[in-house]
């Protein structure tokens, strides 16, 4: 079993706000023991004091897994603390966006093993994507560890190579922006044609959120679930021949969005 280690050896989780507060919930609801989870966080909330975890106290000599869960502002005090840790079996799962590998093994130790992974904000609804990486020295039995943490919130991914990161970060990572944004701007143009704000927000959400369940439980390809609500010459093609538009639609307007959370994201792990 993947989650043996911990079970034998226990785990830390540095850090424990929303994100950090999802995966445990999916942890515990997975059957790993809380007492087997130590957890340190500064201003934990109620829900976190009554989980039963060991709560900032000292943590295992030698645990399975710590899951570094901090803002990435953060990391540079909190990590030191757990250098005595570095260089051994302890495997490190960082889901701070920004930091790279090397960062984490110049504070670590180079013999650390280290996976960097990027969660989205749906984990908190156990809808979320995780797309992880890891370094030299994380075995394969390491990455199953990791995945099925990580799958506690939803899907994971492997990447290929850590440069993917960066883009990975402006699809999925920053993505739900974008789609609560086009609820919004669905909702405006509803208002534009004549419908009171609250009915075109109902309208515009429940299509959305609607669209994604069917988009996700479906076997077919988003190109073709598309076509099946396209009628030719309806309703929905006037507007798909809008926002498909190769000059100015939503296409090459989503190339520039991406690319410039890329771009940041490129600039923030400098």
């Amino acid at each position: 079993m993947t989650l043996d280690r911990i079970h034998a050896q226990g785990m830390v989780l540095l850090g424990c706000g929303k994100m950090g507060s999802a995966l445990l919930a999916g942890w515990l609801a997975r059957g790993i023991p809380a007492s087997n989870v130590h957890v340190i966080e500064p201003h934990p909330s109620d829900w976190l004091r009554d989980s039963g975890v060991a709560l900032n106290g000292a943590v295992p000599d030698a645990p399975a897994v710590v899951v570094l869960a901090v803002k990435p502002q953060m990391m540079g005090d909190a990590l030191p603390a757990l250098q005595s840790l570095g260089n051994g079996q302890t495997l490190f799962l960082s889901i701070a966006a920004g930091t790279p590998l090397a960062r984490f093994g110049d504070i670590l130790g180079q013999q650390t093993p280290i996976i960097r992974a990027m969660p989205n904000t749906p984990a908190a609804v156990g809808r979320g994507i995780t797309a992880l990486i890891g370094n030299a020295h994380v075995s394969e039995p390491d990455m199953e560890m990791a995945e099925s943490l990580l799958a506690a919130v939803g899907q994971t991914l492997r990447l290929e190579n850590e440069s993917q990161m960066d883009a990975v970060t402006a699809v999925s990572g920053s993505g739900p922006a974008y789609v609560f944004h086009l609820i919004e701007a669905m909702a405006r143009a509803g208002e534009s044609q004549g419908l009171s704000p609250d009915m075109a927000m109902q309208l515009a959400r429940a299509t959305v959120t609607g669209a994604a369940a069917l988009a996700q439980d479906s076997t077919e390809t988003a190109a073709q679930l598309r076509v099946n609500v396209t009628s030719p010459g309806g309703t929905t093609a006037a507007a798909l021949a809008v926002l498909m538009d190769e000059a100015d639609g939503l296409p090459p307007l989503m190339v520039r969005a991406i690319g410039a959370a890329a771009d940041r994201s490129r600039e923030l792990a400098q």
